[in-house]
């Protein structure tokens, strides 16, 4: 799978952008806050209609105009495809594949799969219980229909049981309907529980011999999947737990709590790595994703690298590149220096400054 062109209406800080991709390595350099980053973002909401950043379809919009255009011309084994997405300010975003509309998101599945690597995701591990949730859905949704119909109907469930719990202060007598409510979260939820844990479990399978070269043969890597509550035990939680979910109005339990936690020589290192260890773990993760997503669709994912070479040393910089010289790749940095430096191939240069981009090779 490949992009072989990008085109941008009224996109952010573009009026307007044509570009043509190599197959191979494409490299945006320009000062801060150019748009470098806009680029990338905008083929990310074309294959999966969410934004990295989390950014409302409004806020994505060029300040002034009423809509955004994003057009990608890719090609998967021989075949053209062509993505149009039309984002509007108080209106669902249109989709359409080849010219033909579609009406929801899942049916996007499989055209192309892409892997985002952003500063922010070498701080995965320190971060946040959410950041890893978010981290494992993203993924999981561009691998599996299934999960996505399961963690979408979860949600919804959870905030419609939030709701009523809510009700309950002035309405007691709707109590026995979350009894509904219940059945219906514990149904997804576990569907949800179990497709992670296979995750989990399939990046294990990976993640061991990428992080054992990345750290010099010293280190060996194991996620560890922690359920906020267990598969068979859901039921029996989420009613022992209904009284205190009444008084705090909220679901205290459940998939939405989550977490995934990273241990290195039986290390947790959230807890006791070095910000060297945690970001060596992140970087396999993010190699391990890439091996993933080619192991499921025997198909590599374009990737989109924002700015990460510039926060890893030379080393993991030459370990990050020398695993990736063989992916559609569109690298975002403030100089071509570290290209040059590891003589790293590079097949298109694109300078880019203050919503133009100049192909420069």
């Amino acid at each position: 799978m490949i992009i072989t062109s990008v085109e941008l209406l009224n996109y952010r800080n573009y009026s307007r952008l044509h570009m043509e991709l190599s197959s191979r390595t494409n490299i945006l350099y320009g000062d801060n806050a150019q748009g470098k980053t806009n680029i990338l973002e905008a083929v990310y909401v074309c294959c999966t209609t969410k934004s990295h950043r989390g950014s409302k379809d409004k806020e994505i919009i060029r300040f002034g105009e009423e809509e955004a255009h994003i057009k990608l011309n890719l090609e998967k084994d021989g075949v053209p495809y062509r993505i149009d997405m039309h984002l509007k300010k108080n209106k669902a975003k249109g989709i359409a594949v080849n010219g033909i509309p579609i009406h929801k998101a899942s049916e996007l599945f499989g055209i192309a799969n892409v892997v985002f690597f952003s500063p922010e995701d070498l701080n995965i591990i320190k971060n946040g219980p959410a950041e890893r949730r978010r981290f494992v859905d993203l993924e999981l949704c561009q691998l599996n229909k299934l999960y996505v119909h399961a963690l979408v109907q979860y949600n919804r469930i959870v905030i419609q049981r939030n709701k009523l719990l809510k009700e309950l202060a002035f309405k007691p007598e709707y109590e026995p309907t979350l009894d509904i409510w219940d059945a219906q979260l514990v149904s997804y939820g576990n569907q949800v529980m179990e497709y992670r844990k296979e995750f989990i479990s399939q990046l294990n399978a990976i993640i061991r011999d990428i992080h054992y070269h990345l750290s010099g043969e010293k280190e060996s890597l194991i996620i560890h999947y922690e359920p906020n509550v267990r598969t068979g035990e859901f039921e029996e939680v989420l009613a022992k737990n209904r009284e205190q979910d009444i008084r705090q109005k909220t679901t205290l339990c459940g998939p939405h709590r989550d977490d995934i936690s990273f241990f290195v020589n039986e290390i947790d290192i959230r807890k006791f790595g070095s910000q060297g260890q945690q970001r060596t773990a992140a970087l396999s993760l993010k190699l391990a994703e890439i091996e993933l997503v080619k192991k499921i669709t025997r198909d590599y994912p374009i990737l989109l690298l924002d700015d990460v070479l510039s926060e890893l040393d030379s080393s993991r910089q030459n370990k990050l590149l020398s695993n990736i010289h063989h992916i559609q790749t569109m690298i975002t940095c403030t100089g071509l220096d570290d290209f040059v430096n590891n003589r790293f191939p590079i097949d298109k240069i694109f300078r880019v400054t203050d919503g133009t981009v100049r192909n420069e090779n």
